[in-house]
């Protein structure tokens, strides 16, 4: 790296600190230009993407069919308000909703925002059906959904939360997979169980099936609502369309983000026709999420996702990737445990792995370390299976170091 690139670089990062909140801990790299699984910084440096920042470039960078969408849609039309029809928004939705259950969509800019007008609906179905007293949404220890104010208040994680007290009120919290903890929450304040299939920031925890199954007895019992947070997890990274598909049980609501627009801001709630019924004009809105330009990358994305198969390509590439990833645990001592559901990846070490993460940098391979022990892996769906496998030598040496 010469020094003239070094100070291009020092010169952003400068400009960065004079301008910008101080809220995300990056990583010393200014990355300029992305092409499939690889991606490129201002110093030519080239590096396997193993994060597709944070599962959202699911097809990995600048795919051709998303590329021609967006160009093609940007010189048509860009923005409309949602007081008008908006066709590609209307395609949009009708491949989620025949891919997913019947359910209606709403489209929003984020996975926070689509989480923040589910717990909405919640709301106001409850007022709706329930008595005045049952409000309460039960959430899970160790969850993230998101970093308003209420999906803040939703999330089971302290850290997360610390210093933007008072939290609001209607949130109660059971430890994840406890289903006897989520039986003993349930009382005549209970309204909805929020859960994520998959804890993603928490440190890639599937749901077990009895837990799953727990949850549907408990709505059965109740008649309260089950909401799904598959804003990491839907649209083909656990190996299947929508993640609820691998236990059987039917949410009332789900929400997605990430992927669900190829890279650009968008998310969606999907809900059953009884349930988003109660949402009426005025009941909720956004300026701008849906646009033109996003619904037909949207569109694009799943068009190729769906058509293509590629949730069943990531369950195979997952399984054997997973399988690989199980033998470390004898081989290398700071390995104690894999768990992995499709592309969605979690090395689980017996120490931080920060450490690590910089040293694959080093090396050309972006990973990340969450929960502060956990290196997750969220490669594109359509990675190779070389690229996989120039990823592998390069983290199992990298953990070995650590050993």
């Amino acid at each position: 790296m010469s020094n003239d690139t070094q100070t291009q670089t020092q010169q952003w990062i400068d400009r960065y600190e004079a301008v910008m909140w101080n809220t995300f801990g990056r990583r010393r790299i200014a990355l300029a230009k992305g092409l499939g699984s690889r991606v490129w910084d201002l110093e030519g440096n080239e590096y396997l993407d193993f994060l597709t920042g944070i599962a959202v470039n699911n097809l990995g960078h600048c795919h051709p069919r998303i590329v021609e969408a967006i160009r093609k849609q940007a010189e048509t039309l860009i923005h409309c308000t949602n007081l008008y029809y908006i066709p590609a928004q209307i395609e949009w939705a009708e491949l989620l909703v025949n891919h997913a259950f019947p359910s209606r969509v709403f489209f929003s800019n984020s996975g926070a925002e689509a989480n923040e007008g589910m717990i909405k609906l919640a709301r106001k179905y409850a007022n709706a059906h329930f008595k005045p007293e049952r409000r309460t949404i039960v959430c899970c220890r160790n969850s993230f959904h998101g970093r308003t104010l209420a999906t803040l208040s939703a999330t089971g994680q302290e850290k997360v939360q610390k210093g933007f007290e008072p939290l609001m009120p209607g949130f109660k919290f059971v430890d994840f997979n406890d289903c006897d903890g989520m039986r003993n929450a349930i009382d005549d304040q209970v309204c909805a169980i929020l859960v994520e299939p998959v804890q993603g920031e928490g440190g890639v925890y599937p749901a077990t099936q009895s837990f799953m199954d727990t949850l549907a007895d408990l709505r059965e019992k109740h008649g309260l609502l089950l909401l799904f947070d598959e804003v990491q997890t839907g649209l083909g990274r656990t190996g299947k369309n929508f993640s609820y598909e691998h236990f059987g049980v039917i949410p009332d609501a789900l929400t997605l983000a990430k992927p669900l627009a190829g890279g650009l801001a968008a998310g969606a709630i999907l809900a059953k026709p009884e349930v988003a019924e109660v949402m009426q004009p005025g009941s909720h809105g956004s300026t701008i999420a849906g646009n033109p330009l996003a619904a037909a990358a949207g569109k694009a994305y799943c068009e190729i996702l769906f058509g293509d198969k590629l949730a069943d390509r990531a369950a195979k590439v997952g399984a054997e990737v997973a399988k690989e990833l199980r033998t470390w645990i004898d081989e290398i001592p700071a390995v104690t445990e894999i768990r992995a559901l499709g592309l969605m990846i979690g090395i689980q070490l017996d120490r931080p792995g920060g450490a690590i993460v910089e040293r694959c940098e080093k090396r050309g391979l972006l990973v990340n370390c969450t929960n502060n022990t956990v290196i997750r892996l969220l490669p594109p769906l359509n990675v190779s299976k070389e690229d996989f496998r120039q990823a592998l030598d390069i983290l199992r040496e990298e953990i070995k170091k650590e050993s």
